[in-house]
Protein backbone atom coordinates (compact mmCIF):
# COMPACT_ATOMS: atom_id res chain seq x y z
CA UNK A 1 0.00 0.00 0.00
CA UNK A 2 1.43 3.19 -0.97
CA UNK A 3 0.66 6.17 1.12
CA UNK A 4 1.32 10.34 0.58
CA UNK A 5 3.48 11.99 2.01
CA UNK A 6 1.07 13.74 4.30
CA UNK A 7 0.06 10.15 5.83
CA UNK A 8 3.65 9.27 6.16
CA UNK A 9 4.41 12.17 8.35
CA UNK A 10 0.83 11.15 10.39
CA UNK A 11 2.39 7.52 10.61
CA UNK A 12 6.22 8.75 11.81
CA UNK A 13 4.23 10.89 14.33
CA UNK A 14 2.59 7.95 15.45
CA UNK A 15 5.74 6.07 15.78
CA UNK A 16 7.30 8.83 17.92
CA UNK A 17 4.16 8.67 20.69
CA UNK A 18 4.93 4.84 21.00
CA UNK A 19 8.43 5.48 21.02
CA UNK A 20 7.77 7.58 24.32
CA UNK A 21 4.94 5.05 25.97
CA UNK A 22 7.42 3.20 27.91
CA UNK A 23 9.42 6.02 29.28
CA UNK A 24 6.15 7.53 30.20
CA UNK A 25 5.28 4.37 32.14
CA UNK A 26 8.48 3.65 33.69
CA UNK A 27 8.73 7.26 34.75
CA UNK A 28 5.09 8.01 36.08
CA UNK A 29 5.02 9.67 38.98
CA UNK A 30 8.53 10.12 39.49
CA UNK A 31 9.99 13.56 40.54
CA UNK A 32 12.31 15.43 37.79
CA UNK A 33 14.59 18.27 38.39
CA UNK A 34 15.39 20.53 36.07
CA UNK A 35 17.93 23.22 36.51
CA UNK A 36 16.88 25.95 33.81
CA UNK A 37 19.33 28.36 33.03
CA UNK A 38 21.22 29.92 29.99
CA UNK A 39 20.20 30.32 26.37
CA UNK A 40 16.94 28.28 26.91
CA UNK A 41 15.80 31.48 29.09
CA UNK A 42 16.53 34.25 26.80
CA UNK A 43 15.89 33.03 23.24
CA UNK A 44 11.54 33.58 23.02
CA UNK A 45 11.32 30.55 20.73
CA UNK A 46 13.16 28.28 23.49
CA UNK A 47 11.63 29.79 26.42
CA UNK A 48 8.23 29.11 24.60
CA UNK A 49 9.43 25.49 24.20
CA UNK A 50 10.68 24.69 27.35
CA UNK A 51 7.18 26.08 28.89
CA UNK A 52 5.14 23.72 27.04
CA UNK A 53 7.66 20.54 27.66
CA UNK A 54 7.45 21.00 31.66
CA UNK A 55 3.37 20.82 31.31
CA UNK A 56 3.68 18.03 28.90
CA UNK A 57 5.38 16.59 31.42
CA UNK A 58 3.42 16.92 34.24
CA UNK A 59 0.08 16.01 32.02
CA UNK A 60 1.39 12.48 30.98
CA UNK A 61 2.27 11.93 34.93
CA UNK A 62 5.71 12.90 35.54
CA UNK A 63 6.57 15.70 37.82
CA UNK A 64 9.25 18.49 37.02
CA UNK A 65 10.80 21.21 39.35
CA UNK A 66 12.40 23.47 37.91
CA UNK A 67 15.00 25.56 39.68
CA UNK A 68 16.15 28.38 37.82
CA UNK A 69 19.45 30.59 37.40
CA UNK A 70 19.46 34.23 36.07
CA UNK A 71 23.41 35.29 36.00
CA UNK A 72 23.12 37.29 32.55
CA UNK A 73 19.73 39.31 33.71
CA UNK A 74 21.45 40.08 36.99
CA UNK A 75 24.22 41.52 35.01
CA UNK A 76 22.18 43.73 32.68
CA UNK A 77 20.04 45.01 35.63
CA UNK A 78 23.15 45.62 38.23
CA UNK A 79 24.90 47.55 34.62
CA UNK A 80 21.44 49.59 34.42
CA UNK A 81 22.30 50.69 37.55
CA UNK A 82 26.12 51.30 37.65
CA UNK A 83 26.90 48.51 39.65
CA UNK A 84 30.14 47.36 39.05
CA UNK A 85 29.77 42.62 39.38
CA UNK A 86 32.76 41.15 40.40
CA UNK A 87 32.98 37.17 40.40
CA UNK A 88 35.32 34.37 42.28
CA UNK A 89 35.23 31.06 41.28
CA UNK A 90 31.68 31.38 39.11
CA UNK A 91 30.16 32.95 42.52
CA UNK A 92 28.87 36.77 42.34
CA UNK A 93 30.64 38.60 45.46
CA UNK A 94 27.35 39.94 46.81
CA UNK A 95 27.45 43.42 48.70
CA UNK A 96 23.69 44.17 50.60
CA UNK A 97 22.73 46.39 47.51
CA UNK A 98 23.61 43.61 45.00
CA UNK A 99 21.44 40.89 47.09
CA UNK A 100 18.96 43.59 46.74
CA UNK A 101 18.79 43.44 43.02
CA UNK A 102 19.46 39.62 42.83
CA UNK A 103 16.25 38.74 44.83
CA UNK A 104 14.45 41.92 42.84
CA UNK A 105 16.16 39.79 39.89
CA UNK A 106 15.64 36.32 40.45
CA UNK A 107 12.70 36.03 43.04
CA UNK A 108 10.62 38.98 41.61
CA UNK A 109 10.97 39.07 37.78
CA UNK A 110 12.14 36.40 36.27
CA UNK A 111 10.57 33.78 38.83
CA UNK A 112 7.11 35.44 38.01
CA UNK A 113 7.72 35.24 34.05
CA UNK A 114 8.64 31.89 33.79
CA UNK A 115 5.72 30.84 36.29
CA UNK A 116 2.87 33.37 34.04
CA UNK A 117 4.58 31.16 30.69
CA UNK A 118 4.40 27.92 32.07
CA UNK A 119 0.51 29.05 32.92
CA UNK A 120 -0.05 30.12 29.65
CA UNK A 121 0.01 26.68 28.45
CA UNK A 122 -2.09 25.37 30.63
CA UNK A 123 0.47 24.32 33.60
CA UNK A 124 -0.34 25.00 37.37
CA UNK A 125 2.86 26.54 38.31
CA UNK A 126 3.73 28.39 41.52
CA UNK A 127 6.94 30.51 42.55
CA UNK A 128 8.85 30.32 45.45
CA UNK A 129 12.14 31.08 46.72
CA UNK A 130 14.18 29.50 49.44
CA UNK A 131 13.14 31.89 52.02
CA UNK A 132 9.55 30.23 51.63
CA UNK A 133 9.13 27.75 54.73
CA UNK A 134 12.87 28.74 54.81
CA UNK A 135 12.99 25.19 52.92
CA UNK A 136 16.07 25.90 51.82
CA UNK A 137 19.32 27.25 54.37
CA UNK A 138 22.64 27.98 53.72
CA UNK A 139 25.45 29.13 55.93
CA UNK A 140 27.50 32.58 54.19
CA UNK A 141 30.78 32.04 52.52
CA UNK A 142 33.03 33.97 54.48
CA UNK A 143 36.51 33.69 52.34
CA UNK A 144 36.93 32.91 48.48
CA UNK A 145 40.76 32.97 47.51
CA UNK A 146 41.36 34.83 44.03
CA UNK A 147 43.46 33.77 41.10
CA UNK A 148 46.32 35.58 42.64
CA UNK A 149 45.67 34.10 45.81
CA UNK A 150 44.56 36.82 47.94
CA UNK A 151 41.89 36.29 50.43
CA UNK A 152 38.50 38.30 50.05
CA UNK A 153 34.91 38.40 52.20
CA UNK A 154 32.26 37.46 49.33
CA UNK A 155 29.82 39.52 50.95
CA UNK A 156 26.28 37.52 50.94
CA UNK A 157 26.78 34.73 49.24
CA UNK A 158 25.85 31.45 50.78
CA UNK A 159 26.54 27.40 50.48
CA UNK A 160 23.73 25.09 51.37
CA UNK A 161 23.62 23.35 54.35
CA UNK A 162 19.95 22.10 54.44
CA UNK A 163 16.73 21.47 52.23
CA UNK A 164 13.46 21.25 53.62
CA UNK A 165 11.30 19.29 50.82
CA UNK A 166 8.31 19.11 52.60
CA UNK A 167 6.38 22.53 50.80
CA UNK A 168 8.27 21.31 47.35
CA UNK A 169 6.59 17.65 47.73
CA UNK A 170 3.18 18.95 48.89
CA UNK A 171 3.21 21.45 46.00
CA UNK A 172 3.85 18.28 43.90
CA UNK A 173 1.20 16.25 45.11
CA UNK A 174 -1.31 18.80 44.71
CA UNK A 175 -0.68 19.01 41.12
CA UNK A 176 1.81 22.22 41.27
CA UNK A 177 4.44 22.41 38.90
CA UNK A 178 7.05 24.44 41.62
CA UNK A 179 9.79 26.63 40.01
CA UNK A 180 12.59 27.96 42.59
CA UNK A 181 14.70 30.68 42.58
CA UNK A 182 18.16 30.55 44.11
CA UNK A 183 17.60 32.46 47.49
CA UNK A 184 18.22 30.84 50.47
CA UNK A 185 18.27 32.30 54.60
CA UNK A 186 20.89 32.00 57.41
CA UNK A 187 20.45 31.20 60.60
CA UNK A 188 19.02 34.60 61.21
CA UNK A 189 16.85 34.83 58.27
CA UNK A 190 18.92 37.11 55.86
CA UNK A 191 18.99 36.42 52.30
CA UNK A 192 21.83 34.45 50.88
CA UNK A 193 22.86 34.19 47.14
CA UNK A 194 23.49 30.66 46.43
CA UNK A 195 24.58 28.81 43.21
CA UNK A 196 21.50 27.69 40.96
CA UNK A 197 23.45 24.42 40.04
CA UNK A 198 23.93 23.56 43.52
CA UNK A 199 20.60 24.74 44.47
CA UNK A 200 19.07 22.14 41.84
CA UNK A 201 21.25 19.73 42.65
CA UNK A 202 20.54 19.58 46.49
CA UNK A 203 16.73 20.09 45.45
CA UNK A 204 17.10 16.97 43.79
CA UNK A 205 18.75 15.21 46.14
CA UNK A 206 16.23 16.29 48.77
CA UNK A 207 13.07 15.09 46.81
CA UNK A 208 15.18 11.63 45.66
CA UNK A 209 14.77 12.62 42.41
CA UNK A 210 14.53 10.00 39.31
CA UNK A 211 16.22 12.21 36.90
CA UNK A 212 18.54 15.98 37.33
CA UNK A 213 18.56 17.82 34.40
CA UNK A 214 20.84 20.49 33.53
CA UNK A 215 20.46 22.40 30.70
CA UNK A 216 23.61 24.40 29.35
CA UNK A 217 24.70 26.18 26.34
CA UNK A 218 26.97 23.11 25.16
CA UNK A 219 26.25 19.62 23.72
CA UNK A 220 27.32 17.96 26.70
CA UNK A 221 30.48 16.75 28.16
CA UNK A 222 33.10 15.90 25.74
CA UNK A 223 35.73 12.81 26.61
CA UNK A 224 39.21 11.96 26.21
CA UNK A 225 38.67 11.64 22.19
CA UNK A 226 36.69 15.52 22.50
CA UNK A 227 33.19 14.28 21.29
CA UNK A 228 30.29 14.45 23.54
CA UNK A 229 30.10 11.63 25.17
CA UNK A 230 26.17 9.67 25.60
CA UNK A 231 27.40 8.48 29.07
CA UNK A 232 29.32 8.66 31.97
CA UNK A 233 30.12 7.10 35.47
CA UNK A 234 31.20 8.92 38.56
CA UNK A 235 34.87 7.70 37.96
CA UNK A 236 34.95 8.16 34.68
CA UNK A 237 34.06 12.12 34.99
CA UNK A 238 37.15 12.18 37.90
CA UNK A 239 39.52 10.73 35.39
CA UNK A 240 38.44 13.25 32.70
CA UNK A 241 38.52 16.06 35.75
CA UNK A 242 41.95 14.46 36.19
CA UNK A 243 43.79 14.76 33.03
CA UNK A 244 41.79 18.20 32.41
CA UNK A 245 39.62 17.26 29.70
CA UNK A 246 36.92 18.52 31.64
CA UNK A 247 38.11 22.04 33.63
CA UNK A 248 36.75 25.34 33.58
CA UNK A 249 32.96 26.06 33.72
CA UNK A 250 31.74 22.56 33.43
CA UNK A 251 33.89 21.92 36.47
CA UNK A 252 31.37 22.94 38.66
CA UNK A 253 28.27 21.40 36.56
CA UNK A 254 29.66 18.16 36.82
CA UNK A 255 30.35 18.69 40.57
CA UNK A 256 26.97 19.22 41.45
CA UNK A 257 25.91 16.36 39.50
CA UNK A 258 28.51 13.94 41.53
CA UNK A 259 27.16 15.56 44.75
CA UNK A 260 23.50 14.50 43.45
CA UNK A 261 24.46 10.97 42.59
CA UNK A 262 26.02 10.45 46.13
CA UNK A 263 22.85 11.95 47.76
CA UNK A 264 20.49 9.05 45.87
CA UNK A 265 19.67 10.69 42.51
CA UNK A 266 19.68 8.11 39.93
CA UNK A 267 20.91 9.65 36.87
CA UNK A 268 22.19 13.37 35.80
CA UNK A 269 21.83 14.49 32.53
CA UNK A 270 23.99 17.51 30.79
CA UNK A 271 22.12 18.53 28.03
CA UNK A 272 21.64 21.48 25.47
CA UNK A 273 19.47 23.90 26.38
CA UNK A 274 19.86 25.42 22.76
CA UNK A 275 17.95 22.63 21.24
CA UNK A 276 14.34 23.20 21.23
CA UNK A 277 12.27 20.45 23.08
CA UNK A 278 15.95 19.26 24.72
CA UNK A 279 14.01 17.94 28.14
CA UNK A 280 11.73 15.77 25.76
CA UNK A 281 14.23 14.51 23.54
CA UNK A 282 16.54 13.56 26.93
CA UNK A 283 13.47 11.92 28.59
CA UNK A 284 11.16 10.32 25.78
CA UNK A 285 13.49 9.06 23.00
CA UNK A 286 15.60 5.66 22.97
CA UNK A 287 19.09 7.88 21.77
CA UNK A 288 18.40 11.04 24.13
CA UNK A 289 20.82 13.70 23.77
CA UNK A 290 23.58 15.31 25.59
CA UNK A 291 25.42 13.10 28.29
CA UNK A 292 24.30 10.43 31.07
CA UNK A 293 26.14 11.09 34.16
CA UNK A 294 25.26 7.88 36.26
CA UNK A 295 27.32 6.14 39.65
Amino acid sequence: MCYTRPMDDLIQKAATLQEALPYIRSFHGEIFVIKYGGHAMVDPVLRDSFARDVVLMKYVGLHPVVVHGGGPQIDQMLKSLGVVSERLEGLRVTDEHTMEVVEMVLGGKLNSEIVSLIASHGGRPIGLTGKDDAFLRAKKVDQMQTKSGKWVDPGRVGAVTQVNPDIVRRLVDDGFIPVIAPVAVDAEGRSLNVNADTVAGKVAEALSARKFMLLTDIEGVRGMDGDVASSLSASEIDRLKHERVIEGGMIPKVECALSALAGGVRKVHVIDGRVRHAVLLEIFTDEGIGTEITR
